[in-house]
């Protein structure tokens, strides 16, 4: 048994034999077998113990044995007792919620005041299959299909590749006694039915189901694995090209493991994807997402925005931290985007700054003819989202003065009669 480990553990890369390293060590078979095989083949290893105080003589019997064990071994030990039904209380989350947080976050402590490289737990092959089968009846992606993972940040599984009956033989074998959790035995829990009832019913089917199952999902780990290649080129990016994935078979996938950062799932994406240009989809998380032509944009859901009343010259708060400035100034024409020159004689206070409303028109400077301030930011082929937030500045007669960033009425536009203008001008354009 210790050679295949071995081996898993040279494929993965999972420890060094130069590094100090932590083992969660219950008192069950599992953490027992890991304990006595990384000690023995040489590794530097202390033990962890947790308490969690939820099975009365029975959590103590089970601290007891691991401590003995340790010293009958030389193994430096370390326990923590936790309060866990109080905590799942304070904390509105289950017991088996509560005595996972409080187990990973006392060894994430326990191994950066140690100074150790990484705490290894006991999970073995069949609680990674496992893991798959809740998983498929719950539903999932390829992730889930993956089981657990040999390497979670500095939490390690040497032992993945072994079966709970290999576990057991090793023990017997030598002789080593271990305790048992008498919970793990009674089928009041999805993972115990999934233990006791669903995997013994699969074996009557095929005896090698479990090494199959996680055969395929080792499999499935090496697809994840190239995915999240492909998927990193777009980490934290509000812009997904789908063409750049026409070819890909898992075209929906990849656009679902990009999305559900910004809390859209799996109806979401679908709807997204069969949707045509222009549809908006929201997620729970208040974030929108915009199919834009062959693009996917997300960005935070728009929050509404009242409209700002100018009554004179000056500088005024718009939005967050933003200001939109007013002044008159000699004669001179605006060659940038977020600064606009009027006549300052044809523009009646007070002016209005808001977002664009349906039916808004202007006369684009350049033109005689009027135009729908929509049909000016569709021939820009400025996305929905652009064109929500667009903003414009409209005087007392209900001139269109500025479609900020791109246009101004020719009404108020200056002319070679003009000696004043009027300064328009955004800082922070939203």
């Amino acid at each position: 048994m210790w050679s295949k480990i071995r081996k898993y553990i040279d494929k993965y890369k999972l420890l060094k034999t130069n590094e100090l390293y932590i083992v969660a060590l219950s008192g069950g078979a599992d953490s027992v077998a890991l304990l006595l095989l990384l000690h023995e083949a040489g590794y530097h290893i202390e033990a962890a113990h947790c308490n969690f105080h939820l099975r009365g003589e029975e959590s103590k019997r089970d601290e007891m044995f691991c401590e003995q064990l340790c010293r009958e071994h030389n193994i430096p030990f370390h326990r923590a007792h936790f309060d866990t039904q109080t905590y799942a209380e304070l904390h509105k989350m289950s017991i088996e919620m509560a005595a996972r947080e409080l187990r990973y976050k006392w060894f994430e402590q326990l191994r950066n005041d140690l100074g150790a490289a990484g705490v290894c737990v006991a999970h073995h092959r069949d609680d990674s299959v496992e893991t798959v089968l809740l998983n498929l009846v719950r539903g999932t992606g390829l992730r889930g299909l993956c089981g657990i993972q040999p390497r979670s940040g500095y939490v390690l599984r040497p032992l993945l590749c072994v079966s709970r009956t290999e576990i057991e033989a090793f023990l017997t074998e030598r002789g080593q006694k271990y305790v048992t959790d008498s919970t793990n035995l009674v089928a009041d829990v999805q993972r115990n039915k999934v233990r006791l009832q669903v995997l013994p019913l699969l074996k009557t089917l095929n005896p090698a189901v479990a090494e199959n199952i996680q055969r395929t999902a080792e499999n499935l780990m090496t697809a994840q694995a190239a995915l999240d290649t492909v998927l990193l080129h777009n980490k934290n990016h509000n812009i997904l090209n789908l063409s750049d994935y026409n070819d890909c078979a898992s075209r929906e996938y990849i656009v679902y493991e990009w999305a559900k950062t910004f809390g859209f799932n799996g109806s979401h994406i679908r709807q997204i994807l069969e949707a045509e240009t222009g549809k908006i989809i929201t997620s729970t998380s208040d974030y929108d997402m915009l199919r834009d032509r062959d693009r996917l944009l997300v960005e935070p859901s728009l929050k509404p925005l009242k409209p700002l009343r100018i009554p004179e010259e000056g500088t005024y708060v718009f939005g967050e931290n933003k200001t939109f400035v007013v002044k008159r100034q000699s004669a001179f024409i605006s060659k940038t985007a977020d600064l606009a020159t009027v006549d300052a004689d044809k523009v009646v206070f007070p002016l209005t700054v808001r977002r664009v409303k349906e039916g808004d028109w202007m006369i684009p400077y350049g033109l005689k003819g009027r135009k729908l301030l929509s049909d000016l930011m569709t021939d820009r082929k400025m996305s929905v989202f652009e064109k929500r937030r667009q903003l414009v500045v409209v005087d007392a007669q209900g001139i269109v003065v500025w479609l900020a960033g791109l246009r101004v009425d020719t009404r108020v536009a200056v002319d070679n009669a003009t000696s004043v203008v009027l300064v328009l001008h955004f800082e922070g354009i939203c």
